[in-house]
């Protein structure tokens, strides 16, 4: 049943579902041709052999966790440092959040004013999705006149930010390291300036297989997830799209486009997706690592597969493409 806090996302639907039946028909049988194959677990990783005195335990986790961002992109961290009652005050603070009536969500200037849901501009049904966020920079996370009347939000978000940046910037040192650079490389490039959070909301969707999200890449270093048990993301593997088992204790963790093209492809970007539910609404929030959009992204290994390209551009001409053919084409669009 539609609330008060959904936003109008049938209405916008309805439109798409009035294009001429062929094209919607061509549609389908695309998306039938990406089903889904089975459920996964990704990797497990336990982050505290990172604090390990051993240092064969030690760097077997860093070595594990180059691994499953060679082979798959994606894996899940536990011990990860992030309190189980931090996390839950965030998803308690995140649902009162979206459970605020639409008008005022879309019009109050909550979160730097930074409220979206839908795609108004999709002239598609593969460029639909059916759901709503907020996107937050960090630099605006302490600012008091961005939370208004939702003035507990302010203290667990600083909390909850400040934790996942540490965590991000303990995996791509990491991940840094075992390509052979110095320690703390990319503390210098990535900051605050463009490093931020997006809360999600998943309403309830009443037609079948709609996206909550399109298929994508990332767009930065490396991306944290926390996702609720409700599941709906899936990821490409092989060829196929597998369905990410939730798990409670878990965070997960992504490599995005910057750290492919500096890893000169070791690391994979690998595109995903989150597939809306029926019955629940589904919550979570993600957190971007960054650079500074001047910062030059280049190869550390020879031949170099890209060309070397600034954040900045790299965002523009994402944008462009999203502009003129309603999706992203990313990283192809810088090869040498």
């Amino acid at each position: 049943m539609k609330t008060s806090s959904d936003p109008p996302l049938l209405a916008q639907y309805g439109s798409l579902l009035r294009q001429p039946t062929q094209i919607l028909a061509a549609s389908q049988r695309k998306d039938q041709q990406c089903e889904v194959i089975e459920e996964c677990e990704l990797p497990l990783i336990d982050l505290g052999g990172l604090r390990s005195c051993n240092h064969n335990v030690r760097q077997a986790c860093e070595e594990a966790i180059a691994r499953a961002s060679s082979e798959w992109g994606f894996f899940q961290v536990v011990n990860h440092g992030i309190s189980p009652k931090l996390i839950g005050e965030m998803r308690r603070e995140q649902v009162k959040v979206f459970e605020t009536p639409f008008a005022r969500k879309a019009s109050c200037g909550l979160l730097n004013n930074s409220y979206t849901w839908g795609n108004p501009t999709a002239t598609s049904l593969k460029h639909f999705f059916w759901s709503e966020a907020f996107h937050i920079p960090l630099t605006k996370i302490s600012d008091e006149a961005c939370y208004g009347e939702f003035s507990t939000l302010r203290e667990v978000l600083e909390k909850f930010a400040a934790a996942m940046s540490s965590l991000a910037r303990l995996l791509a040192g990491v991940l840094a390291e075992n390509l052979g650079q110095p320690e703390g490389v990319l503390e210098e490039i990535c900051n605050e300036s463009s490093c931020f959070l997006r809360l999600n909301c998943y309403p309830k969707c009443p037609i079948p297989g709609i996206f909550g999200l399109v298929p994508h890449t990332d767009s930065d270093f490396l991306t944290i997830l926390h996702q609720d048990q409700v599941g709906g993301l899936q990821l490409m593997k092989d060829s196929k799209w597998v369905a990410v088992k939730p798990n409670q204790d878990a965070l997960i963790i992504n490599i995005g486009d910057l750290f492919q093209a500096w890893s000169n492809n070791e690391y994979k970007s690998v595109e995903h997706k989150v597939i809306s539910n029926g019955k629940v609404e589904r919550y979570s929030i993600a957190y971007f690592l960054c650079p500074s959009y001047d910062c030059l992204i280049k190869s550390c290994r020879e031949p170099s597969i890209y060309r070397k390209f600034s954040f900045g551009e790299y965002r523009k001409q994402v944008q462009e493409d999203v502009k003129k053919t309603g999706h992203k084409v990313g990283l192809s669009r810088f090869l040498l």
